[in-house]
């Protein structure tokens, strides 16, 4: 592709990216203006329904809509999209007293969203909106309004929702993670709503991909090197945890000991002699992903899972690799 044509593409490309840049710094700017506190208000409101929050929008604003509502559901607050014109067709039906309705629309004057509104109003439902003019038929019919600041769209003709769309989807990330934080909804909550993929599997905990039993490598602080050597061998995972009387971990014996010790002239000993005295290790509990973390800082390949101060478990970067994770 010729110069020129990149010359362009950058030129475009820099604007539009600058222009909605704007509009998410408009956004920070209105924050001590107002607005974050209708933010606190709408998640107070969403935090004590016991029912979903039925997110609805039309066009452009309901497809941002339905990520809104994936986002929340994802992360721990239970929702949906409702579709404004299909609420007019029976799916009102779905919007119960103890929901929470959060509807989006830049001009506030979208007629799809005024059955659903009604509704609301009517049988005394939550209504939250996300809109551009709090005056507006929208806004002024709402229990809490999210008002953006207005800014001007990527698009050189004002007219394709870009700026506006974003400032959209921002406004519904931020209050579903402070939902989120409000909830103290951790990794292992999140596991439960992503069980599936990459991501998924960096949520599962370690006792789920560890080796145990027999396929353990362990010898206690009385073995020679001889034998911590053996046992080593026989595991394949080159390392084996020293245990003391108690059966707790005392120590690792690494290849890397075995190379330092033969470096030094090979002389059978106390295996207690020759391992590392300060292992990493993790519970049971622990995610996988902390596994990987660990491995890739300290440049190890496998990590032992106590219980107790005692070694159940046993967890190898090949394991990481085969569930998808590494």
């Amino acid at each position: 592709m010729d110069s020129a044509a990149v010359a362009t593409a950058v030129s475009s490309v820099s604007r539009a990216i600058a222009i909605e840049q704007q509009g998410l710094a408009a956004i920070l700017g209105a924050l001590d203006a107002g607005l974050a506190a209708a933010f606190a208000r709408a998640a107070a409101v969403i935090s004590a329904a016991t029912g979903t929050v039925i997110v609805t929008g039309m066009g452009k604003s309901g497809h941002i809509g339905r990520k809104i509502a994936a986002t929340l559901a994802s992360t721990g607050t239970p929702s949906h999209f409702v579709h404004p014109g299909e609420a007019s067709h029976g799916d009102l039906g779905v919007i119960r007293d103890n929901d929470v309705v959060l509807a989006l629309s830049w001009s506030g004057e979208s007629p799809e969203l005024a059955d659903i509104v009604a509704y609301t109003r009517r049988f005394g439902v939550p209504l939250v909106a996300i809109t551009s003019r709090p005056d507006s038929a929208l806004g002024s019919a709402a229990d809490i309004c999210l008002a953006l600041p207005k800014s001007p769209e990527a698009c050189p003709n004002g007219l394709a929702p870009t700026t506006s769309t974003t400032m959209q989807l921002v406004a519904g990330d931020a209050l579903s993670i402070f939902l989120l934080e409000q909830r103290k909804f951790s990794a292992e909550d999140f596991h439960q709503f992503h069980p599936g993929g990459k991501l998924g599997a960096k949520l599962l905990q370690v006792h789920a991909l560890m080796h145990t039993g027999d396929e353990l490598p362990i010898v206690p602080t009385t073995a020679s090197l001889s034998d911590g050597i053996m046992e080593m061998t026989s595991k394949r995972f080159g390392v084996t945890a020293v245990v003391d009387d108690g059966g707790k971990l005392a120590g690792i014996l690494t290849d890397g000991d075995l190379r330092r010790a033969f470096k030094k002239g090979f002389v059978d000993q106390p295996v207690q002699n020759t391992m590392g005295k300060r292992p990493y290790t993790l519970p049971p509990e622990a995610l996988a992903m902390q596994a990987l973390a660990i491995m890739n800082d300290a440049k190890i390949t496998c990590i032992f899972v106590v219980d107790n101060k005692k070694p159940v478990g046993l967890v190898h970067i090949h394991d990481l690799l085969k569930a998808g994770i590494a």
